[in-house]
């Protein structure tokens, strides 16, 4: 006698009415199952694709790192580095830590005179910066390091030096002033309650 519950009139709606099986009798698989995302490449059992697992994680270029792990692709290579004072040394850079600590070889200080178009070199050797000071660092195309923008010109350290030194006194005095009328207007200068030595 035929199951009531298994008649086609008796099935819920929006769903195909059930089928009776016999024991050790499978289900037809004939299409891939709906929560899969994709379909399977030709050829793949679709259920092979449901126990390959998640897909592998994609892994971060060099350029994601911000810590001084970064630093690993320009070691031996010549940098530029600009310090918060101002100061621009160029050298190969030899060694690094974790707080961003540079060791720099063959290190040249290079002073600039804008209002001039002056700079000179200056010889510093084996150089140790501390990481906090960075301000800016870069790798130098060696194809272009002995190319001058045309304005500047080679000139005695002593003379870029005494030039930089009256530029810098200038500029400090400005600054000065223009600290003095934010701190009328209100604003609070860049060092307010420091002690700068």
């Amino acid at each position: 006698m035929a199951d009531p519950r298994l008649s086609s009139s008796n099935h819920a709606p929006g769903f195909p009415p059930a089928t009776r099986l016999e024991p050790g009798q499978l289900i037809p698989f004939d299409q891939p199952q709906q929560h899969m995302n994709h379909p399977p490449p030709p050829g793949m059992n679709p259920m092979m694709q449901m126990q390959q697992g998640p897909p592998p994680i994609p892994q971060l270029p060099p350029q994601m790192f911000t810590t001084a792990a970064q630093l690993l692709d320009l070691t031996d290579k010549k940098l530029m580095v600009v310090l918060r004072d101002g100061r621009k040394l160029i050298g190969v850079l030899r060694s690094w830590d974790q707080f961003g600590n540079l060791v720099m070889q063959d290190t040249v200080e290079r002073l600039f005179v804008p209002k001039e178009f002056l700079y000179a070199d200056i010889e510093r050797g084996l150089f140790l910066v501390r990481g906090e000071n960075v301000s800016l660092l870069g790798e130098i195309d060696l194809d272009k390091d002995d190319y001058i923008p045309p304005p500047y010109q080679l000139a005695p350290v002593e003379k870029v030096f005494a030039l930089k030194k009256a530029d810098d006194v200038e500029n400090k005095k400005s600054e000065k002033l223009k600290q003095k009328r934010l701190a009328k207007e209100g604003f609070e200068g860049e060092h307010a309650g420091e002690a700068i030595l």
